[in-house]
């Protein structure tokens, strides 16, 4: 007898249990909030906002449906398996934390606040959620492949990201390190290196692309290529600026060799805390990730409301 499908419903805590944590007490947290001239009223409001929503989820799973709730922050310890359908309930960035997690799962994005989310990665209403999850598991979904970076350092540690990884120095000092593409091979003294695929383009990446004016075209986020940014590159007797920024195709590798006696690191998608070692003599190989996120558009066939 085959098991009952299972749904992982990924989520994060909103500011107002972050406040009550800091605090201990709504009382003192609204305390905190209003002798600084805030209100706790609108952030407890968003708060049942998400609390609705998520009721409004699981209330239309099956309920001989197995299924089961990750926050985000406990999913670098949770065993997705292949069969499982994801869904994301929260913000855009809260795909890209899960996304690193999966080995080509479904991801069903849901935007429990549209007033405050874009829902580009999230663009489902929560009462959308059975029929999508539906779509899902009958096979019926129609689905966007984003592609990822990856990044994998010469003792067999592997990171991926959604967005963007960035390799260099953990703090404002400067990144030394020497980068190597089918280009060529260059010293640098930098603020770090940006690596991006097409759905980064559209956040930290376009903000560097746009300030350079380069005529380096950004990937789109289904196109299977990445593009890289030395950021602030300082020229010297030892250290260059002529290879800068780049892209890399399928086959395309981005060699980085530490050059930082201490605190040098890898992370992906802002995620300090999750991060590789990057110290001297370390070697870092970075391209396009061999899977894709799996993000569910529109349920098709038999039960699609489209």
């Amino acid at each position: 007898m085959s098991l009952q499908p299972r749904v992982v419903l990924v989520y994060r805590d909103a500011e107002y249990v972050q406040l009550l944590e800091r605090h201990g007490t709504r009382q003192q947290a609204e305390f905190f909030l209003r002798s600084r001239g805030q209100e706790l009223a609108p952030i407890a409001e968003r708060h049942e906002r998400f609390r609705a929503a998520r009721g409004e989820v699981l209330s239309q799973l099956p309920v001989a449906w197995r299924r089961t709730e990750v926050h985000r922050d406990d999913l670098d310890r949770f065993l997705f398996a292949p069969d499982d359908v994801v869904v994301a309930l929260g913000q855009d960035g809260l795909v890209a934390n899960l996304a690193k997690y999966l080995e080509g799962q479904p991801v069903v994005g849901l935007n429990p606040d549209p007033e405050r989310y874009e829902g580009v990665l999230v663009p489902h209403a929560p009462g959308r959620a059975g029929e999508l999850l539906l779509a899902a598991i009958e096979g019926r979904g129609r689905y966007q492949l984003r592609s990822m970076v990856q990044v994998t350092l010469d003792d067999g540690q592997r990171l991926r990201a959604l967005n963007e990884l960035y390799l260099g120095h953990q703090t404002h000092q400067s990144s030394r390190y020497e980068l190597a593409t089918a280009r060529g091979r260059e010293a640098h003294s930098s603020s770090g290196v940006i690596v991006s695929t097409g759905t980064g383009a559209t956040g930290w990446t376009r903000s560097i692309h746009r300030q350079r004016r380069t005529e380096l075209e950004l990937p789109a986020p289904e196109d299977d290529a990445l593009v890289f940014f030395v950021r602030e590159a300082w020229p010297s007797v030892a250290t260059g600026t002529a290879l800068t920024e780049g892209a890399l195709g399928p086959g395309d590798a981005l060699t980085i060799t530490s050059r930082m006696n201490d605190r040098g690191v890898v992370f992906g998608d802002g995620i300090e805390d999750d991060r590789l070692e990057f110290t001297w003599g370390r070697i870092a190989t970075v391209e396009l990730a061999p899977v894709k996120l799996k993000l569910l558009l529109a349920a098709e066939g038999r039960g699609s409301a489209e």
